[in-house]
């Protein structure tokens, strides 16, 4: 997922993007705890897409709030 991508959705899609991808990092981190997790690379690249969705909301935000 890029952040071109991101800034073509709305908000509300974002958020929702969002609490996909805490659930997802969620699950990764239950799986590596039970040992069960194959590949871990998939961890970071969720904390890194979930990085990704928070920076573009706040963008919108401020450039909401500066209009």
């Amino acid at each position: 997922m890029t952040a071109t991508e991101l800034k073509a959705k709305t908000p509300e899609q974002l958020r929702e993007q969002l609490l996909a991808l805490k659930k997802e990092a969620f699950n990764l981190r239950f799986q590596q705890a039970t040992g069960q997790l194959e590949n871990t690379a998939r961890m970071r690249a969720v904390r890194r897409d979930a990085a990704r969705v928070k920076t573009v909301l706040n963008q919108k935000a401020a450039e909401a709030a500066a209009n």
